[in-house]
This record gives C-alpha cells, sequence and structure tokens, in this order.
C-alpha cells in the first residue's frame, strides 16, 4: 500500500495517492541480462538512444499496462527526478515495505563505529544478496487494497557484525561488489553482466555492438 511507504517518509517524499491504493515494486534478477536484455537490443537495435537497461524496462513495463486495458496504471521508473532534483520515489524504501527485499541502513547497527562519516544504506534480497536491482513502481491509483496485509521483508543478515561489514563494504568498497555477497546467494551477475555494469555508461553501447 502507498501508505506503508509514506508513513516512514517525510512529506516532501510522499507519493500522491491515497493510502490504500494498490502499488508493486519491480525488480530485476540476474537472469534479466540474458533474457530480457539482449533481446530487446537484438531486437530494437534502430531504436535506442538512451541508456538500454532503461529503455529495455520501460519497454517492458509498458506491456504490462497493456495487460490492464481497463485501469489506470502509473508507472514510475527508478531513474527519474522531480524537478526539485529529489526522486520520484525512494527505491530501497519502496522494497523494504513491500517486503521485497532489507534495507540496512545506519540506524540497524547499535553500536555504530563510523562517527561523523555519511552512510549509505543499501538492500539485500534474501535469494539473490545485492545482485539484483530495483526498477520502478507499478501504482493501480483507482485499486484500494483496505485489507491487504504487510509483510516484512526478510532479514538475511541478521548479525551486528554482518551488518557492518556490509555497510562497510557497500560505502567504501561498492565498486568491487564484496557486498553483493554477504549472504549466500542463488544466482548472481554472469561475467558479461558484471562487465557490463562495470563499463562507465558512454561506453557501454560499444559492448551491446550498438553506435551511439
Amino acid at each position: 500500500k502507498v501508505g506503508w511507504y509514506n508513513a516512514i517518509l517525510q512529506p516532501a517524499f510522499h507519493l500522491p495517492y491515497p493510502d490504500d491504493t494498490l502499488a508493486f515494486v519491480v525488480l530485476s534478477t540476474p537472469s534479466m541480462f540474458d533474457k530480457a536484455l539482449k533481446p530487446f537490443v537484438n531486437k530494437e537495435r534502430l531504436k535506442i538512444i538512451r541508456d538500454p537497461v532503461d529503455q529495455c524496462v520501460s519497454h517492458h513495463l509498458s506491456r504490462v499496462k497493456e495487460k490492464f486495458p481497463d485501469q489506470k496504471v502509473d508507472v514510475i521508473f527508478d531513474y527519474e527526478i522531480l524537478p526539485s532534483r529529489k526522486p520520484k520515489f525512494l527505491a530501497q524504501t519502496a522494497a523494504h515495505v513491500a517486503g521485497a527485499a532489507y534495507y540496512y541502513q545506519r540506524k540497524d547497527v547499535k553500536l555504530d563505529p563510523w562517527g561523523k562519516k555519511k552512510i549509505y544504506g543499501v538492500c539485500i534480497h534474501p535469494k539473490y544478496g545485492g545482485w539484483f536491482a530495483i526498477r520502478g513502481l507499478l501504482l493501480f491509483p483507482d485499486i484500494q487494497v483496505l485489507f491487504l496485509e504487510q509483510s516484512a521483508p526478510v532479514d538475511c543478515v541478521s548479525t551486528e557484525e554482518k551488518r557492518i561489514e556490509l555497510l562497510e563494504l557497500f560505502n567504501f568498497h561498492w565498486q568491487d561488489g564484496r557486498y553483493r555477497d554477504i549472504i549466500e546467494v542463488k544466482e548472481r551477475y554472469s561475467e558479461e553482466q558484471k562487465a557490463y555494469f562495470a563499463t562507465p555508461p558512454a561506453e557501454r553501447f560499444r559492448l551491446l555492438g550498438l553506435t551511439q
């Protein structure tokens, strides 16, 4: 419910819908690269003018909208920002309240070792660890789900030591991706996919055989 999300955020970040409005958080799993991105690039090669992943996600979510011709469906993508430069929605908070992935933050550590350092939080999925991404939000403004029960996300990094290690790895060593394996995972990115996301965005077109 939109209300679960709005309840834990400052008004500036609230989604402008009634509390009981139905929303879905959309995640991409490791297999997205082979099952969705590569076929999309092969098919839409001439139409790709911005980030291929963003365009691929947009394509698939527009197809979801088509499945509900009688419903109003609003889509917000993870990369969209407001005129104020704030993101249109806080993806990790949304994933947490939806029960999709646990958003580990500084407040989840009792004995904080970081002093005045800025420490960013990170979502961990119980099956994919950090090998996934939050891509968007589907909102159904005309569907009110008064009796929907909230599911808590799985707390899969449950010890103080592991949480400190996770936040350390994410904040100070995020480039090497070790934070993604903070738990035993069922699936991770392929070497090809790792190489793609490790490449600066401007050079990714070349990896996919696209000209900019």
